[in-house]
C-alpha cells in the first residue's frame, strides 16, 4: 500500500514574494494604460484648436475625452475659425476609426472645411464641397460633421448637418429642443450630395450645444436617451459659462458607459 506524500505548501516568503510580482504586475499595467490615456489626450490637443473665436454676445466653448480603452486617437473633432466677412464658422465631427489614418483623415476634414468656407460661407454649400474634395482624395473613411455660421450683424445662426447627430437648444426663458431638422449624408459617401440649411436667430439668453455620438450613446444608453440627458443638462444649465456647461454635458457620457471618444462644442449667446 502506498501512502501520498502531504501536499507541499507554499512558505510564507513564497506567498509574499508572489503576491508582490502580482502588484508588481498589476501597476505596471495601470500605469501603460494611464500613459496610453495621456498620449492620446496629447495627440488630440495637437490635432484641435488651441482656443476658439469670441465675439460680444457669442462665447464659445469645448471639451474633448479620448475613448476609455486602447490608444484610441483621432476619431472626433470641433473646430472654430473667423470668417472673411468677420461672422464666425464652427464645425464639429467625428471620423469613422480611431487610428492614425483617422486622424490623417480628421485632419483633411477640418482643412477642407475651413479652405471652403473661404469660399463660401453657406454651412450647406460648405458641407457640399468639403464632401466633393475628400471623395477625390478618394479616401475609404466617411465622417459624420456639423457645420455652422454665426453672423454677428444678424445674429443668424446658420446651421447644416452630414449625417451628425442633432444640436439641442435651450434659452434662459425656459424653451428648448432638438434641431431635427433634414441633413445630408456623411461627407465622403457619395458625390454631388446637398445639405440643407437652417437658420435661426440667437436672441436673449440661451446655449446652442452640439456633441458627437460617443456623449450620448453607449452599451447603457440608446441616443434617444443619451440626448434626452443632454438636453436636460442644457436646460438646467443654460446660463452658466460656456466652459463650466460643456463639462457637464461631457459628462453625460459616463451615465452611458461610452467606449467611444466624445467632444461638446457650445455656444453661449447674451443681449
Amino acid at each position: 500500500m502506498t501512502r501520498r506524500r502531504p501536499a507541499s505548501h507554499p512558505s510564507a516568503d513564497e506567498l509574499l514574494t508572489e503576491l508582490g510580482r502580482l502588484t508588481a504586475q498589476a501597476l505596471e499595467q495601470a500605469e501603460l494604460q494611464q500613459a496610453r490615456v495621456e498620449l492620446a489626450e496629447a495627440l488630440q490637443r495637437e490635432l484641435l484648436p488651441s482656443a476658439l473665436p469670441q465675439l460680444p454676445g457669442l462665447r464659445a466653448a469645448a471639451r474633448y475625452a479620448p475613448a476609455r480603452h486602447g490608444l484610441s486617437i483621432g476619431g472626433d473633432w470641433y473646430d472654430g475659425f473667423t470668417l472673411p466677412d468677420g461672422s464666425l464658422a464652427f464645425s464639429l465631427g467625428d471620423v469613422q476609426g480611431h487610428d492614425v489614418e483617422a486622424a490623417a483623415f480628421m485632419g483633411q476634414v477640418r482643412v477642407g472645411l475651413r479652405a471652403v468656407a473661404g469660399v463660401s460661407a453657406d454651412p450647406g454649400e460648405a458641407l457640399s464641397r468639403a464632401n466633393d474634395l475628400l471623395i477625390s482624395l478618394d479616401s475609404r473613411l466617411f465622417a459624420t460633421c456639423s457645420f455652422l455660421r454665426y453672423d454677428p450683424a444678424t445674429r443668424e445662426l446658420a446651421h447644416a448637418r452630414a449625417g451628425h447627430v442633432p444640436p439641442v437648444w435651450a434659452t434662459a426663458d425656459g424653451c428648448w429642443g432638438h434641431c431635427a431638422d433634414d441633413g445630408g449624408l456623411p461627407l465622403g459617401v457619395l458625390p454631388g450630395e446637398q445639405y440643407p440649411v437652417t437658420r435661426r436667430t440667437l436672441s436673449g439668453s440661451g446655449a446652442f450645444v452640439l456633441v458627437t455620438d460617443g456623449v450620448i450613446e453607449g452599451p447603457a444608453f440608446p441616443i434617444e436617451a443619451g440626448l434626452e440627458q443632454v438636453a436636460k443638462v442644457v436646460r438646467e444649465r443654460v446660463t452658466a459659462d460656456p466652459g463650466e456647461l460643456a463639462a457637464e454635458v461631457l459628462r453625460v457620457a459616463d451615465l452611458t458607459g461610452h467606449t467611444d471618444d466624445a467632444a461638446v462644442l457650445v455656444l453661449r449667446h447674451d443681449e
